[in-house]
């Protein structure tokens, strides 16, 4: 089931696109992914370590039998690690029919965006992994997750 919904702008009469996001928070940034992507948010799950993967695929789970990849998101975008807390989870994805996990700070809510409101994300400040931004107000700006670079490490 898509998240995608087109609309009819009242005032405009212009069709609005807009879809879900499950936001979250990693190294004090805002970031979004499509709920189309999201299986389930899971917290206190054991991460089994694994060797030779790259740092920041801390390990995997077992998820009712399913083994499960797990990627700390803050690592993959080449920030500092951090102890993980009571906020911490992992957010599992479905990316064309690959399953993985990615740990983040704190899950916020789900949003709905209008797609035409996305911009792309300024050269001088291009981060691996995002693909687009919004502002949401004054002062947070919405970062959205490219999903396919994202399972390019499974």
């Amino acid at each position: 089931m898509s998240s995608e919904n087109t609309a009819i702008d009242t005032v405009t009469d212009v069709p609005v696109s807009t879809e879900r996001f499950l936001t979250f928070i990693s190294d004090g940034l805002t970031i979004g992914v499509s709920t189309d992507y999201v299986t389930e948010i899971i917290t206190n799950h054991s991460i089994t370590m694994i060797p030779l993967v790259p740092d920041y695929v801390t390990g995997i789970i077992n998820l009712r039998g399913q083994i499960i990849p797990i990627i700390d998101i803050r690592l993959r975008m080449g920030k500092p690690s951090i102890s993980y807390t009571n906020t911490s989870c992992i957010i599992v994805l479905n990316i064309n029919d690959t399953n993985l996990g990615i740990i983040v700070d704190s899950v916020q809510q789900v949003i709905d965006i209008d797609r035409s409101q996305i911009s792309p994300v300024p050269t001088e400040n291009h981060q691996e992994l995002i693909n687009g931004m919004i502002s949401l107000n004054e002062r947070s700006v919405l970062l959205f997750l490219d999903h396919e670079q994202l399972t390019e490490v499974c």
